[in-house]
């Protein structure tokens, strides 16, 4: 579904967090995946096949390094 998951991108979850927020940000890409909300700033960690299944879409790309 989402072929290559970078730090630093935004991603729209197909849930809403109990703060109310639907973007999340990757701070940490492996096995796992790091993610934190962006209304409230919680950081939960997914395996990368429930964080694949539970992305709707891509919000912003991460910044070029540099």
């Amino acid at each position: 579904m989402i072929p290559e998951i970078n730090a630093g991108e935004v991603y729209r979850m197909r849930r809403q967090h109990p703060c109310g927020g639907w973007e999340f940000r990757v701070y940490r890409t492996g096995a796992d995946v790091g993610i934190e909300c962006l209304t409230c700033g919680r950081r939960v960690m997914l395996d990368r096949r429930r964080f694949e299944a539970r992305a709707k879409s891509l919000i912003a790309s991460a910044p070029a390094p540099g």
